[in-house]
């Protein structure tokens, strides 16, 4: 096997030592201080004082130090050091903690890493000193509840590395962005971090370069009397009549069992990084002696082509939707792939952390399968307000994926307060600039602008290799201010806005031509979207400009504009930045870029101008760069005039504040602070539990192994949406196609248990033979086959009507638009058509009336429902139907086996969905089934969904939006299309929900 030298370790490690700098520049001097001002342990007029002979102040310094002139920048502990104290939750570092006066470089950037690892330190151990595990335990004891065990799980999409594969070779090459990401994942793996660190990611799209033509030498001089390599190689001669033959067709890379446990062996022993990875194919593709890899980039194009478009505030033009369909159900294959990866590694109490938008439906996924578990996201790209996410076709499924997090992570307020402005907006959730309601839970939301590893950095733009490419540079361009830009080359990174800024610059300042150049780089991008975009033309647009400045501006010995398409190394990057009199970004939408981070640190001694965009993600925390709106190319020409005019301490003051902020804030601090702020959000959670999202492929793939189902399902807001008329809520055509279709099946035994009384239910779904039915909360019973209704209430005495009808009458005299409808065992007072507020008043006084004297003298029970009030028997409810129901069924099928009670002899799979407290009843009742010894149901078969508001705290299992969600479902089990045909229109008439769980539970998206 064979391995890139030094590319199985990854991302280097920071210093821990200090900076291999060469920082031999004066530092600035310190000026005097009073006397009165000085502490007594360094007053002359006290420590000169002799008061013992022999014995003066040094005698109490460390030995071999020189006091704040360190080495390091940094004095050892002496005897007046004070020693400060760690607790167990400590504050987070001061901002000022590197933007002391005549503070040197080299000092900021030891004090920040200090910081950020001191802080991550801070938040798992108690006491100063103690070892990892101690700390862990430390952590236990303090919180007993928060079963943290110290592992951390980092879910992203790509692995750390590229990769290559050639006959049993794996080469490892260090990935192209996202470094400070993975700078994030080296600082929780290393030594400096307490926690046990993992990453579980995607092998990314697995490059298999053509072998060497002449492998294992130089080629020989002659191929005379040599054969062919390829018999297709041989000449070829010429007929007319006959197609010329084609070379067969290779599809895909196939990979054997061994090489890919050579992989993952690699990769688990990467002392920087231990990686799982994902391997990403069709179960066809797929088998036990390898894998099959094809049309690798697919995992990829809904995230690509739908949601970072769309982050960005980019919108395509209406399709059809059936390529959108195909890549829904790739990615949320993919999604469910990582989430089967992430429960093989993880443990309870262990802590898994997504990233961004290729990851989005991650934490429901988990949350669905792990209830209890620890999970945190956060998103690198921007998030849109509501009106741009409005246009996603997904958007609700999105954001329902993201929502299975405790704690969800943005780089900016702004993208914060939209995410919580969607969750409201389009699922209907509370929320406020602190977290959503979701689910019977909090989910926090938070702002975590991400840092860069100063300290690497600061290591990396001095070495001897980029300081000659920097003094090669500054002799090319001597004479001249040189403003740097480098960008991807995507539509988002306002290269073009860039170029006619800088021509607009050209134009309102002639006196400035020749004497400014603008560098820009362009590395290719790696968005598919932006490379298939025909409509795009950037790279096109950036070459037009690029010519017409050198055209209109420049001379046969002068172009304003260098641009370079290409990737530069990373010592031609860092000497460019250092070379840079400007640092110029005009983003027009971006997460966090990074490069104006790197541009301060490099710009230390120069204190070039940072010219940044107010529209990218890092604006808001280096308040004191100059922001200019790219879309203003005025504004931003007058900014770069400022910037070269800039007077030296103006520059100076701009450089160390900027310099005290990336130094402090740096990605050890970025993921110090979320962690703690999840531990914090863990501490604060107690023992609620979210209800998670219904697992639709789990569901279907119980539903096709069992011999005999049932199904209950409510009526009013569960099959159709509670609407303000009553008689107004009819089934629609899907729901009675999707019903008759699951009740044709003799295996299925299906029930609508609802409110309704006999004549409504017997109008609008009596004509499907199959169905059973349940009036009146229990009161009435119709079983499936038959027209006959049972009367479960006729010995009852029914007495109590007389007082109820009363007492309801006289609140229908009160309130305006409310009215009684009277069944056969139960009275209910609606207020629906009332004034809300009104209603609900007058509602609460006649609860309390009821309460007081009909509930006292009869055996009934007043219910507060969805605007309305029911009084009813005590002893009817929907939960003994429920109980019924199972135990009917279970007798039915062990007297067909001959009365032996076992596993396989009672129900297989039960659906039970309602929306409002009376499903209370049934879930509650099915649990109770389910924890009997012997159980008449198997908990994990047994499906109990609340349809409605987020914020109900339910004993269902499983939760549910809208009854748009339910008919889905029964669409999928019944196999009913998303225009409400018939099995016969296949899968592909499905929505794209119902595709994508089929396809997950298939492993491979059906044809037909």
């Amino acid at each position: 096997m064979t391995l890139t030298k030094g590319a199985a370790d990854g991302v280097d490690k920071a210093d821990p030592a200090g900076l291999s700098l060469n920082l031999s520049a004066q530092r600035p001097a310190v000026p005097e201080r009073a006397e009165s001002s000085l502490p007594p342990h360094l007053r002359p007029s006290v420590i000169e004082v002799p008061v013992t002979p022999g014995i003066n102040r040094e005698a109490y310094e460390p030995e071999g130090s020189n006091s704040l002139d360190a080495a390091d920048g940094t004095a050892e502990p002496g005897y007046f050091s004070r020693q400060e104290v760690d607790h167990a939750i400590a504050e987070s570092p001061a901002p000022d903690v590197t933007s002391h006066e005549g503070q040197s470089f080299q000092n900021k950037i030891a004090t920040g890493a200090k910081e950020g690892t001191e802080f991550l330190r801070r938040v798992s151990v108690a006491v100063s000193g103690e070892s990892r595990r101690e700390s862990m335990s430390d952590i236990r004891a303090i919180s007993p509840d928060l079963a943290i065990t110290g592992n951390i799980i980092s879910a992203t999409f790509n692995l750390p590395h590229s990769l290559k594969y050639r006959k049993g070779e794996w080469e490892l090459s260090p990935r192209r962005g996202q470094s400070t990401l993975i700078d994030s994942f080296a600082f929780l793996s290393s030594e400096e971090s307490p926690w046990n660190h993992t990453v579980v990611a995607w092998t990314g799209e697995i490059e298999n370069p053509p072998d060497a033509l002449w492998p294992g030498g130089e080629p020989p001089k002659t191929t005379v009397h040599m054969s062919s390599l390829n018999v297709l190689s041989k000449p070829v001669p010429l007929d007319p009549s006959k197609a010329p033959p084609k070379p067969p067709a290779v599809d895909g890379l196939w990979i054997p069992k061994e090489d890919m446990l050579q992989l993952e062996n690699i990769l688990s022993h990467n002392k920087n990084i231990k990686t799982v990875p994902v391997w990403l194919a069709d179960d066809v593709e797929g088998h036990g002696d390898g894998i099959l890899l094809k049309d690798q980039a697919r995992w990829r194009r809904y995230a690509e082509h739908d949601l970072y478009t769309l982050f960005h505030y980019k919108q395509h033009e209406p399709t059809d939707g059936r390529a959108e369909r195909v890549q829904w159900a790739d990615y949320f294959r993919m999604n469910q792939k990582f989430a089967n990866k992430i429960l093989e590694v993880y443990k309870p109490g262990d802590i898994v952390i997504v990233h961004d938008y290729n990851l989005m439906l991650l934490p429901s996924m988990l949350r669905q399968r792990a209830p209890h578990m620890y999970i945190a996201f956060f998103l690198h790209s921007p998030f849109p307000s509501s009106e741009f996410l409005r246009c996603l076709p997904r958007r609700k499924e999105v954001l329902e994926g993201v929502l299975g997090a405790n704690l969800v992570g943005f780089q900016s307020y702004s993208y914060s307060r939209h995410f919580a402005s969607c969750c409201t907006r389009i699922l209907g959730f509370p929320s406020d600039s602190s977290g959503v309601d979701a689910y019977g839970a909090r989910v926090e939301v938070g702002v975590f602008p991400i840092g860069i590893d100063a300290t690497k950095v600061a290591r990396l733009a001095w070495t001897d290799s980029v300081n000659e490419k920097y003094e090669a540079l500054k002799a090319l361009y001597a004479g001249k201010k040189i403003i740097v830009g480098r960008d991807r080359l995507d539509s988002v990174r306002g290269v073009a806005q860039k170029l006619m800024a800088f021509e607009r610059f050209l134009e309102m300042y002639p006196e400035w031509r020749e004497k400014v150049v603008l560098i820009q780089v362009t590395s290719p991008t790696n968005i598919e979207e932006e490379k298939e975009d025909p409509e795009n033309k950037i790279s096109s647009r950036v070459n037009e400009l690029v010519m017409k400045i050198n055209g209109a501006h420049g001379s046969i010995g002068f172009s304003p504009v260098l641009h370079f398409p290409q990737y530069i190394s990373q010592e031609e990057y860092f000497a460019l930045l250092r070379a840079a009199d400007i640092g110029l970004i005009t983003s027009v939408r971006d997460g966090m870029n990074t490069t104006s981070l790197e541009y301060v640190i490099c710009q230390r001694k120069t204190a070039g101008p940072l010219i940044l965009s107010e529209f990218s993600g890092t604006a808001g925390s280096l308040k004191d760069a100059i922001h200019i709106n790219p879309w203003d190319l005025t504004g931003v020409a007058v900014q770069i005039n400022n910037a070269l005019t800039m007077p030296e301490d103006k520059r100076q003051a701009m450089e160390q504040s900027l310099l005290a902020h990336v130094t402090s804030k740096n990605v050890q601090y970025w993921i110090a602070g979320f962690l703690r702020r999840l531990v914090t959000v863990l501490g604060n959670r107690k023992s609620v539990t979210a209800t998670p999202l219904l697992d639709r492929s789990a569901m279907l793939l119980k539903y096709r192994a069992a011999k005999k189902r049932l199904f209950m399902f409510d009526y009013d807001g569960t099959l159709t949406p509670i609407v303000r008329e009553p008689s107004a809520a009819i089934p629609s055509e899907r729901v009675i196609k999707s019903l008759k279709e699951l009740a044709r099946d003799h295996r299925n035994a299906v029930w609508i248990i609802s409110g309704r009384d006999q004549e409504f239910l017997t109008q609008h779904l009596g004509h499907i033979k199959e169905l059973g039915f349940s009036a009146e909360h229990g009161s009435f019973m119709r079983h499936p086959g038959s027209t006959e209704w049972e009367n479960l209430a006729e010995k009852f005495d029914m007495g109590w009507q007389k007082e109820v009808l009363e007492v309801f009458q006289k609140y229908t005299d009160k309130v305006p638009g409310s009215f009684i409808e009277q069944k056969r065992c139960a009275l209910t007072w609606h207020y629906r058509l009332a004034d809300p507020e009104q209603g609900l008043h007058m509602s609460r006084e006649c609860h309390r009336e009821l309460e007081t004297t009909v509930g006292r003298k009869w055996d009934v029970e007043v219910m507060a429902g969805k605007a309305n009030l029911e009084v009813r028997p005590t002893f009817i409810n929907k939960g003994e139907i429920a109980k019924r129901l199972v135990t009917t069924y279970n007798a039915e099928m062990r007297a067909l086996n001959g009365g032996a009670a076992e596993d396989a002899d009672k129900v297989g799979f039960v659906l039970c969905m309602g929306d409002d407290f009376t499903d209370e009843d049934m879930f509650r009742a099915l649990n109770g089934l389910s924890d009997v010894k012997p159980a008449e149901i198997d908990a994990e078969n047994c499906f109990t969904v609340t349809v409605g508001a987020s914020t109900k705290v339910t004993l269902a299992h499983w939760h549910l939006l809208e009854p748009e969600d339910v008919i889905e479902c029964v669409a999928l089990l019944a196999g009913v299309g998303g225009s409400g045909s018939g099995a016969e229109g296949g899968p592909l008439s499905m929505g794209e929900v119902n595709l994508a769980a089929l396809s997950a539970v298939e492993d491979h998206i059906p044809q037909h």
